[in-house]
C-alpha cells in the first residue's frame, strides 16, 4: 500500500521528495527537498531567486497558507526612472501564440523563494536542514539529466537563457544550448545548497544578501536593496475556503489573485449545472469557456484593483457579484510562464501544494552560486496597473494557486499548475474534473484545457469528443487551436487518495511526473 506520493514537474525533482520521506521526513520536508532539486533540474521554472505560496497541514491542525511571493524592490532608492534602468522586452514564441516578457535587472522583484522555504522548514520540518538540501546538492554537483520537456523549455526561452555569459553557464554545454538528455552540472547552486543547509538564515542574510545587493542594486540597473533583504516577510495567513460538490476547496487568499478567481469558476459552474454535463462535451466546453470569459470580466470590473485591499474575496464571491457573473457566464456571443508545482500527500492525511515561479528569468545569473534571478517585474499579468507602477515595499500579486481540497475535513487532492494567466483555468479544469466529474487524477491532468482572456479563447483540440471543436468553433470564430498537448497550458501535478491509499501524476505537458513511497 502506498504511503506518500510525491508529484511535481520532472521524475528527479519527484524522486527528491521521496528520498526524505524514506529517511523519516514530512510532507514539509520532502516539498522543500523536491523544490531545491526543481531548482537544479527545472532551472528555468524556479530558482532560490524566485518566489512562491505553500499551502500545507493535516486534518488535525488544518490547511495553512505561508506566503513568500514577491514585493516591488527599491526601499530607500528616489523614485523609478525607467531609463536608468536594465530593462527590456522579448518575445517567446508558443507555436499559435506568442507572449512578451520584460527582462533584464531591473525587472528582478525581491527574491524570497529560498527564504521562504527555509522558514517553512524551521517552523514545521522533522529533519535537519543539512539533510533536506542534500539530494538537490548531490544532482547539482555529480550531475542531473536535462528532460527533454526541460530541454524543450530551453529552446523556448532562449533569448533569455542565453543573453549573459552569467545564464550561458546554467544552460549550455559550450556554446549552445544543452541537447536532451544531457548530463548537466552546476557546482555553483551545490555550494548555495551546502552553504543553505549548514549555516541556513545567517547564510541568507550575509553572503546571500551582499551578492543580491551587489549585483541587483541601482549600480546595475536594478532596484534590490539591503533594506528590501531585511525586511521580507514570510506571511502565514488564512487561505481562501470554499465549498463545492460536498468538498471544500482550500486555495491562496488575497492578494494572491488566482484563489479567489478558481473559487469563482468553480462556485459558477455549479451554480450553471456544468459537474451534470457530459464532460468535455459540446455544452461543456462552451460553458467552461464562458466561466472563463466571466473570470476576465470580473479582472477588468475591479478584481485587480481591489486586489490589494481587505474583503477583496468577498468583493469577487458576495452574492451580488456571484448573480452578475453568473449572467455573464451564461450569456451568448459570437466572436504562457515559467512556474512549477510539487503536491505531496502521505496516507496519513499529511500534504503540502507548492508552487513556486522565476518569472522566465531576467537573463542574468549570480554566477558564484549557479542562480538565475527571476524577472517578475517584468511580467505583464502581475503588474496590472503597469511596469514600475507600484511604489517600493508593496506587495505583488500572483495567479498561483496551490491547491488542497477537503471532503469532512480531510485532504483527498493535492493539486496546483504552472503556466502564467493560465493557471487560474487550469487549477478550475483539473478540480472540475476530479471532484465535480469524478474523473481519474491521469484524466484530470491530461483532458484537453481551455482559456479565456477577454473575448479571446485558446484550446486543445486533441481527444475531444466529437463535435466539440465544431460547437467551440462556432462560438468562438476566431480561437486558437492546439492540435497537441501544449505547455501553454500548464503542468497539472497532482496527488489523491484513493480509498486507504494514496496516488499521484505528473502532467506530462511539462514533464510531469509522480514517485511513491510504498
Amino acid at each position: 500500500m502506498t504511503r506518500a506520493v510525491v508529484a511535481a514537474g520532472d521524475a528527479q525533482t519527484a524522486e527528491a521528495g521521496i528520498e526524505v520521506l524514506r529517511a523519516g521526513g514530512n510532507a514539509i520536508d520532502a516539498v522543500c527537498a523536491a523544490a531545491m532539486a526543481s531548482w537544479v533540474v527545472e532551472p528555468p521554472l524556479g530558482s532560490p531567486a524566485g518566489a512562491g505560496l505553500l499551502l500545507h497541514g493535516n486534518a488535525d491542525r488544518g490547511i495553512h497558507l505561508l506566503d513568500f511571493f514577491t514585493r516591488v524592490p527599491g526601499l530607500g532608492l528616489p523614485p523609478v526612472d525607467v531609463g536608468a534602468l536594465d530593462f527590456h522586452a522579448v518575445t517567446v514564441d508558443y507555436g499559435p501564440t506568442t507572449q512578451d516578457f520584460h527582462v533584464g535587472r531591473g525587472s528582478a522583484a525581491l527574491p524570497t523563494c529560498i527564504f521562504g522555504l527555509v522558514e517553512a522548514h524551521r517552523r514545521h520540518g522533522s529533519l535537519p536542514l543539512s539533510e533536506v538540501v542534500q539530494p538537490a546538492a548531490h544532482l547539482a554537483r555529480h550531475g542531473w539529466t536535462l528532460s527533454p520537456t526541460i530541454q524543450w523549455v530551453f529552446h523556448l526561452l532562449s533569448p533569455i537563457l542565453t543573453l549573459t555569459p552569467s545564464v550561458r553557464r546554467i544552460h549550455c554545454l559550450g556554446d549552445t544550448l544543452a541537447p536532451p538528455n544531457a548530463t548537466m552540472h552546476n557546482a555553483g547552486l551545490a555550494d548555495f545548497l551546502d552553504e543553505v543547509g549548514r549555516h541556513g538564515q545567517r547564510f541568507l542574510d550575509g553572503d546571500w544578501t551582499d551578492a543580491l545587493v551587489r549585483e541587483y542594486g541601482p549600480a546595475n540597473g536594478g532596484r534590490i536593496t539591503r533594506a528590501d533583504l531585511a525586511g521580507i516577510e514570510i506571511t502565514d495567513r488564512p487561505p481562501l475556503a470554499v465549498p463545492f460538490a460536498g468538498h471544500t476547496l482550500v486555495t491562496p487568499s488575497p492578494p494572491a489573485s488566482g484563489g479567489a478567481l478558481v473559487a469563482l469558476a468553480l462556485t459558477l459552474a455549479e451554480r450553471l449545472g456544468v459537474p451534470g454535463m457530459a464532460w468535455l462535451g459540446p455544452e461543456w466546453a462552451n460553458s467552461v469557456g464562458r466561466i472563463l470569459r466571466a473570470l476576465s470580466v470580473a479582472r477588468g470590473a475591479g478584481f485587480d484593483a481591489h486586489v490589494f485591499e481587505p474583503g477583496a474575496a468577498s468583493w469577487l464571491l458576495s452574492e451580488p457579484a456571484l448573480e452578475r457573473w453568473q449572467h455573464e457566464a451564461a450569456r451568448e456571443e459570437r466572436h504562457l510562464g515559467g512556474t512549477t508545482h510539487i503536491s505531496v500527500l502521505t496516507r496519513d492525511g499529511d500534504c503540502a501544494a507548492l508552487t513556486m515561479s522565476n518569472g522566465e528569468g531576467c537573463g542574468h545569473a549570480i554566477e558564484a552560486f549557479g542562480v538565475h534571478v527571476n524577472n517578475f517585474l517584468g511580467e505583464e499579468d502581475i503588474n496590472p496597473g503597469g511596469f514600475h507602477a507600484r511604489p517600493a515595499g508593496s506587495l505583488m500579486t500572483t495567479m498561483m494557486t496551490p491547491t488542497v481540497v477537503l471532503k469532512d475535513g480531510r485532504p483527498v487532492l493535492v493539486a496546483g499548475t504552472g503556466g502564467a494567466n493560465r493557471i487560474r483555468s487550469i487549477v478550475f479544469e483539473t478540480v472540475l474534473a476530479r471532484i465535480g466529474h469524478g474523473r481519474s487524477l491521469q484524466e484530470a491532468a491530461d483532458a484537453p484545457r481551455i482559456h479565456v482572456e477577454g473575448e479571446k479563447l485558446w484550446f486543445e483540440t486533441c481527444d475531444l469528443p466529437a463535435g466539440t471543436e465544431a460547437a467551440v468553433l462556432a462560438e468562438w470564430p476566431d480561437a486558437s487551436c492546439f492540435t497537441e498537448r501544449s505547455m501553454f497550458f500548464g503542468g497539472a501535478n497532482l496527488a489523491a487518495r484513493e480509498g486507504d491509499s494514496v496516488v499521484g501524476h505528473g502532467d506530462g505537458r511539462r514533464g510531469g511526473r509522480a514517485a511513491s513511497l510504498e
